[in-house]
This record gives structure tokens, C-alpha cells and sequence, in this order.
């Protein structure tokens, strides 16, 4: 059975150990096999902690999907970020920043679940609307937001994917993708 609770300082690690393996599942094939075999649990726990995403003063929300005492996956909601910037933040509209599940559990229920705990999270601040980016390549992520009633709204990003060894960055085109709450 899913349980749907707030992060905790504690669960940094428990978040990263997710995160990691849904990039890892999730972009092979499209982000180069170097930056996904580089990926490090302990690494972004630490970015975690640093940022504070577990703070309840953060203007992000983390909600952790639980089964059997173990994170199985995770969502982070909040305003949107304008140009993907953390510090400029649009207070009309909010975003769904992350949305990421252990492999072993696609497709069973827990990513929806999650989803609609940022909705209800996002309704709860007063928005209407909201959206999210995808990676373009990421088919299974666009379908997922397409059952869910989100569409492209033709707005388009470049996420530049930074390589060992200060080479040139790999661009990856991402969607925009929009949202009513108000349903």
C-alpha cells in the first residue's frame, strides 16, 4: 500500500537513491551514457540538504510515495520557475518540478498517486494552472502527462547536460507542458 508523506531532512538520501534511478532508467538511450553512469546517490543527497528542499519554509514541496517503509518515489511542486530559475519565480501559476519513481514501480500506480498529491498541493495554494517540462526524447514521461490531462503548449527549452572533462554540453530539447487544476 502507497503512502503519501512530506520530506524530511532525513529522507535526502532515500529521495537521491530514486532520483538517480529514474534518470538512469529513464533517459537511457537519449542522455549520454557518461553523465548517467556518473550519477551519485551520495552526491545529490548532499545538493538536497544544501538547498533545503525538506525546509517547510522552502517555496518547494516534496512529497515522498512510501510502500513497505521504503521511498519508492517522489514529487516536487511549487510556483513555476521562470526560465527554470529557482529565484525568479512566477506566483500566478505553479509547477510540478520533479516527478520521479523507482523503476520497479512504473506502472503500478505510483507516479499517478503522486501526481495527484502535487495537484491537490497545488490547488491548496490557490492556483488554477500549472506546468511541467519534459525531456522530448522521453516518451514513457510525455504519455504519462498526456493520460493525466497536461499537453504541450508549444514552449520550448534546451537542457544543456554538462560532460566530464569540460567538454562542449549536450543540449536536450525539453516541452513545456500545461494544466488545470480548476477541474
Amino acid at each position: 500500500m502507497l503512502t503519501i508523506r512530506r520530506e524530511e531532512p532525513d529522507d535526502a538520501e532515500a529521495v537521491a537513491r530514486v532520483h538517480v534511478h529514474g534518470w538512469q532508467a529513464g533517459y537511457a538511450g537519449f542522455m549520454p551514457d557518461e553523465v548517467l553512469g556518473r550519477l551519485n546517490v551520495v552526491a545529490w543527497a548532499q545538493r538536497r540538504r544544501d538547498v533545503g528542499t525538506a525546509d517547510p519554509e522552502h517555496p518547494f514541496t516534496t512529497l515522498l510515495g512510501e510502500m513497505d517503509g521504503l521511498v519508492v518515489g517522489f514529487t516536487t511542486f511549487g510556483p513555476y520557475r521562470r526560465n527554470q530559475d529557482r529565484d525568479d519565480l512566477d506566483p500566478t501559476v505553479g509547477e510540478v518540478v520533479a516527478l520521479y519513481v523507482e523503476p520497479a514501480h512504473w506502472g503500478d500506480g505510483t507516479a499517478a498517486a503522486l501526481l495527484d498529491a502535487a495537484r491537490k498541493g497545488l490547488t491548496e495554494r490557490g492556483w488554477a494552472g500549472y506546468r511541467a517540462w519534459v525531456l522530448a526524447d522521453n516518451r514513457r514521461a510525455r504519455r504519462f502527462c498526456e493520460r493525466a490531462g497536461l499537453s504541450p503548449d508549444g514552449e520550448r527549452s534546451t537542457y544543456q547536460v554538462p560532460l566530464a572533462g569540460g567538454g562542449p554540453p549536450v543540449g536536450l530539447v525539453e516541452l513545456r507542458y500545461t494544466g488545470r487544476l480548476d477541474r
